[in-house]
């Protein structure tokens, strides 16, 4: 959808609707990369502070699935612009 062709208050509307949906999408995220790491390393709850070890593993663990989600992003953004490219040659 191109917002140029939006009278100027659809435009707004239509990106007050884009900027919830981004925030909602890094929140789910967040969400998803707390739980998976926090179940994966974390299993000693007889100190408030973290052992060295579960640091490590929080710290992989979260690289991982950052590298992980830009890594399906790039793939989904590069389908995303092949099918554009078929649909445009028909």
């Amino acid at each position: 959808m191109n917002a140029a062709n939006m009278n100027p208050a659809t435009a707004q509307a239509f990106e007050g609707m884009m900027q919830q949906k981004q925030m909602k999408d890094f929140m789910s995220l967040y969400s998803n990369l707390v739980e998976r790491c926090f179940l994966s390393c974390c299993q000693d709850f007889t100190s408030k502070a973290l052992s060295s070890k579960e640091e490590s593993c929080v710290m992989n663990c979260a690289d991982k699935f950052l590298k992980h989600s830009e890594r399906v992003g790039l793939r989904f953004s590069e389908q995303n612009a092949e099918m554009m490219a078929r649909a445009s040659q028909r």
